[in-house]
């Protein structure tokens, strides 16, 4: 069993929870993840680490609650446990110095990009930070990753809060305004993360995705997490979860993560059937 140390909210929906695993402090790397099962029956999720602690032995995973599984997961509290949480998985995030990275992360997605930018900064990297929320009450992590960036923009979909617009929009400013981008890494919702390399691909800028495919064993037997990057079948598990943006087949992508919305919806009906009834659903 794994202990919950610290459980709080982020955001509406956004939890954050700080679990007791010293072996896996000890080796996590920007990029990895873990893969986490409440109890005996419950479904395996995969998320990325969003911080780690060797000397405290634990390591901090934050989440949307978007299904059963993960609003069970943010029910702990302080003293909770989790049966089982397997890890670091994944290869690690390929940090070097390339001059100028532009980290971009979206929703639940600047999570996982906030220690791959402070990686980034370590090796001495000019680190320039974009953040895409819907609206300014689901934006988290913005102190935390203007402390590991030179510079930081915010954009909202509804323009609560920032520029409003897109990161693309953002992006696309700052290269035309002279910014020379070496490298640019987007983790986010997948048609942000397509729409992201879609520019970068138009000026001729490395870009690097994080995927979240839908897992089972997390060790690339079960097959259940492929997509394509460069005309040939990846695991997400054990080739990724990171790729070159540009050579991943998103539109199959992107069918593939939506293979059991119907089972996702059953389950929170079943798991919130009163909610389900005021909504009419």
């Amino acid at each position: 069993m794994f202990r919950i140390l610290n459980s709080h909210t982020l955001a509406p929906s956004v939890q954050l929870l700080e679990i007791e695993a010293p072996l896996i402090a000890r080796k996590v790397k920007a990029g990895q993840f873990v893969v986490v099962r409440l109890a005996e029956t419950s479904e395996r999720i995969p998320l990325t680490v969003a911080d780690w602690s060797a000397e405290k032995g634990s390591v901090t995973i934050i989440f949307q609650e978007v299904g059963k599984s993960t609003a069970e997961l943010g029910r702990l509290r302080e003293g909770n446990a989790i049966q089982d949480l397997i890890g670091p998985l994944g290869k690690p995030s390929e940090v070097a110095f390339h001059g100028t990275v532009s980290c971009i992360g979206g929703g639940i997605g600047i999570a996982p990009i906030y220690p791959i930018a402070r990686a980034f900064k370590g090796e001495g990297n000019r680190v320039l930070s974009i953040l895409g929320a819907r609206k300014k009450d689901l934006l988290i992590l913005e102190e935390e990753m203007r402390a590991v960036s030179e510079g930081l923009w915010v954009t909202t979909d509804d323009g609560s809060y920032g520029r409003h617009g897109l990161v693309t929009d953002e992006l696309r400013h700052l290269i035309e305004e002279g910014h020379k981008i070496d490298l640019v890494m987007a983790i986010g919702p997948p048609v942000m993360m397509q729409a992201v390399c879609k520019l970068t691909e138009t000026y001729g800028i490395k870009t690097t995705v994080s995927l979240d495919s839908i897992m089972v064993d997390g060790t690339g037997m079960c097959g259940a997490c492929r997509v394509t990057v460069g005309g040939k079948t990846r695991f997400v598990c054990v080739h990724g979860p990171e790729f070159d943006g540009h050579q991943v087949d998103f539109d199959e992508y992107i069918l593939r993560k939506k293979m059991y919305s119907k089972e996702e919806k059953e389950a929170m009906a079943r798991l919130h059937p009163s909610c389900t009834e005021r909504s009419g659903g």
